[in-house]
């Protein structure tokens, strides 16, 4: 029987193997770092995409933010010109209320009857005067009652005084001005 050793052709065999492995390792680590670095590069594109999505919103909602700032301020305009123009308008309203309040009043006092002081706060007015009797103070307070101009007449005090010798009564009376709105006073003028 004859023996062949094969040795050699196995250890060649083997190092082919071995070099085809090691080729074959390298070949799909150099195509695994490839997929991680595509990987990378297309994630690093969506990041990068999504933050200049990200700063263009910021720069819009910046934008917004100024518009919206300026809505702001010009409702705050507006709301400052809507309160002169009611100012102005209650103004107009009530220009001729000192007028009207003196003529009303000149009107529906009786005789006997004399204002010393009068004083408007608001809608009250605070009448201190002289009366030669308290009939007369009651008929000045009717005919407040009934006026037109004014309302709720009060009888604060009144008192028997002594002025250049004669003896007559010092009345403290207040009384309501009745607002009578545009078109009202519109009626009134026809």
């Amino acid at each position: 029987m004859m023996h062949i050793n094969l040795l050699p052709y196995r250890e060649e065999k083997r190092k082919v193997k071995r070099q085809r492995f090691y080729g074959l390792f390298a070949l799909v680590s150099v195509l695994a770092c490839l997929i991680v670095f595509a990987v990378y590069t297309v994630i690093d594109g969506h990041v990068e995409a999504q933050e200049r999505k990200n700063a263009f919103l910021k720069q819009e909602i910046a934008a917004l933010d100024k518009q919206i700032d300026e809505i702001k301020r010009l409702k705050d305009q507006a709301q400052a010109m809507l309160a002169r123009k009611q100012v102005i308008e209650s103004l107009q309203q009530d220009r001729a209320e000192a007028v009207r309040l003196l003529s009303e009043l000149a009107r529906q006092m009786p005789e006997g009857v004399y204002i010393r002081s009068l004083k408007q706060t608001g809608q009250s007015i605070a009448m201190v005067g002289y009366a030669q009797s308290s009939a007369r103070v009651s008929t000045l307070m009717r005919n407040i009652e009934s006026s037109p101009w004014l309302e709720k007449p009060q009888l604060m005090e009144i008192k028997a005084v002594t002025v250049d010798r004669k003896r007559i009564n010092e009345f403290n009376m207040r009384a309501a001005i009745r607002r009578v709105s545009a078109q009202a006073q519109e009626a009134r003028k026809k």
